[in-house]
């Protein structure tokens, strides 16, 4: 992935000549501004806030400090196991304990050492609005209808 990047911004910026936003995860990629005279890095700023990051939806010079990906990972709902590996991940790349081989990671893999503790299912309401929407056949119903169960509906989720 890293290597197509690379090279897609390359091409973009000594074949097509265009201006672009690039968007990308790989830090790696800021070193091109000092190799390509026209490309200019800028960078998404952020606050971290009580342990949270709050995007401050304004563009940047430079390049981000450190990567959000594990705080994005949280706040698009991944499962807590899946976010709490990431960030033990991180701290060994950043703490530098991994080396730049994948079988180190690979060997590292909680699957076999550790067991992943797995979150309880989040509790489903059984108000009746299951039941009533297992009862209704959209295809048999004229638009009228299928409008007047959509509000029946809506009105049982919201109580």
């Amino acid at each position: 992935g890293l290597s197509i990047a690379w090279a897609a911004v390359e091409y973009l910026h000594e074949k097509n000549r265009c201006r672009a936003i690039f968007a990308t995860h790989f830090h790696e990629m800021t070193a091109l501004a000092t190799k390509l005279a026209r490309l200019h890095n800028v960078t998404m700023r952020v606050k971290e806030w009580e342990g949270d990051v709050v995007f401050l939806h304004e563009v940047g010079k430079g390049a981000a400090d450190r990567s959000y990906g594990v705080q994005v990972a949280r706040l698009a709902g991944l499962p807590e196991a899946v976010v709490g590996r990431a960030r033990a991940v991180l701290h060994q790349l950043e703490a530098g304990e991994v080396s730049g081989k994948a079988n180190r990671l690979v060997d590292d893999l909680p699957l076999f050492s550790v067991a992943v503790k797995r979150e309880a299912p989040k509790p489903v309401k059984s108000d009746g609005l299951s039941a009533a929407l297992g009862e209704i056949n959209p295809d048999e119903m004229t638009p009228r209808e299928a409008l007047e169960a959509l509000y029946r509906l809506k009105g049982m989720a919201g109580k």
